[in-house]
C-alpha cells in the first residue's frame, strides 16, 4: 500500500524581519522530496504534523488532512499549511 503523499506550503508570515533561509509566501515543498529546501527549524515542527497526517490521524480544530503551524523563529514567523495528497 503506498503511503501518502504531503505538501506543505508557506501560506503568510507575520514577523518584521524577512526569512533567513529566503522562503516567501507562495513556495510549496514535497516532504519527502524536498525536504532538504525547507528551513531546519521549519522542518522540526512540520515532522510532528506530517507523521500524524501521513498516518491516518488528523488534527483537533483544523480540517481533515492538513494542519497550519508556524516555524518557530519569532522575528520571522513563517505560517505554513502541511497537507495530506491522497
Amino acid at each position: 500500500m503506498k503511503r501518502p503523499g504531503i505538501k506543505i506550503t508557506l501560506i503568510d508570515r507575520k514577523g518584521d524581519a524577512p526569512c533567513h533561509r529566503g522562503h516567501k509566501v507562495g513556495d510549496c515543498f514535497d516532504f519527502d522530496t524536498e525536504r532538504g529546501k525547507l528551513c531546519p527549524m521549519a522542518m522540526h515542527v512540520a515532522f510532528v504534523y506530517a507523521d500524524i497526517l501521513r498516518y491516518g490521524g488528523n488534527i483537533p480544530g483544523q480540517k481533515e488532512g492538513e494542519a497550519i503551524f508556524c516555524c518557530p523563529d519569532a522575528d520571522t514567523i513563517n505560517v505554513f499549511k502541511i497537507e495530506r495528497t491522497d
